[in-house]
């Protein structure tokens, strides 16, 4: 519902904090910092309070499977529990929008198809869209509509 072309910096960063989470296929978590602070800190910068954060970062890390992982930094944790801590941080703030770059090319199969199991899940529970990016087409015949683009130009639209 926002112009963004007559929207200032600031309403766009604003408007990105809260209606669009990203998730990249490196899962750039800040390193120095836990699992559970990774999904505290972005909760932090739009102004929740810490207990309340605390509180939803540790419901969300249990969502996940990982809250016995919760004092693991991101080095202490395998690849697919890397990604999932992301997704955490990606959705944290409920986005309305959560958009997906290759978030599965650096999983084995078995983490790959968990990963998915758990966006499908979560994008309803949530009333989430996820546009995906992905070069798997396993994985793209697993959502509801197909988009494929070659140089640049959409070519097929499917489901």
């Amino acid at each position: 519902g926002l112009d963004f072309t007559s929207t200032s910096d600031f309403q766009r960063t604003t408007a990105r904090r809260s209606m669009v989470g990203f998730v990249y296929q490196f899962h750039h978590l800040l390193p120095e910092f836990t699992a559970l602070e990774n999904l505290i800190i972005p909760q932090l910068i739009i102004g929740k309070r810490e207990d309340s954060a605390v509180k939803y970062a540790l419901a969300m890390l249990s969502a996940l499977g990982l809250e016995s992982k919760k004092n693991n930094i991101p080095a202490q944790l395998s690849g697919g529990e890397q990604q999932r801590v992301a997704i955490g941080r990606a959705i944290i703030n409920q986005p309305k929008l959560l958009l997906a770059d290759e978030l599965t090319g650096n999983l084995d199969p078995e983490n790959a198809s968990m990963i998915i199991e758990l966006l499908i899940k979560m994008s309803k529970s949530l009333n989430l869209t996820v546009m995906l990016v992905t070069h798997n087409m396993d994985l793209a015949k697993r959502t509801d509509r197909i988009m494929e683009l070659k140089a640049g130009k959409l070519v097929k639209v499917a489901k």
